[in-house]
């Protein structure tokens, strides 16, 4: 299985959850678990996927991503977790 962490970070509107896992969806990325919070108005989720059937690679459904995002006024970015486990490792 090749998994990513997808992370969205921005103020709380309503349809975050839903726009991204559409997009997971429209590209065959398999949802596997998602964290979510509200800080006052901020909100945060942490995604994990599975990409093995992605139908674009994985760079482009990244920017297809972190395009959403901006459109939406939100930080949205998807690393390997191969690459988000080395960069989290002492």
């Amino acid at each position: 299985m090749k998994r990513a962490v997808i992370t969205v970070i921005g103020q709380d509107a309503v349809g975050i959850l839903a726009a991204v896992s559409g997009k997971c969806a429209e590209h065959k990325v398999n949802v596997l678990e998602v964290t979510q919070s509200v800080l006052q108005d901020l909100f945060a989720m942490i995604m994990m996927a599975d990409v093995s059937a992605c139908d674009i690679p994985f760079a482009e459904f990244g920017e297809q991503l972190a395009a959403m995002g901006r459109d939406r006024g939100l930080s949205v970015q998807a690393v390997n977790a191969e690459v988000f486990d080395a960069m989290h490792t002492i």
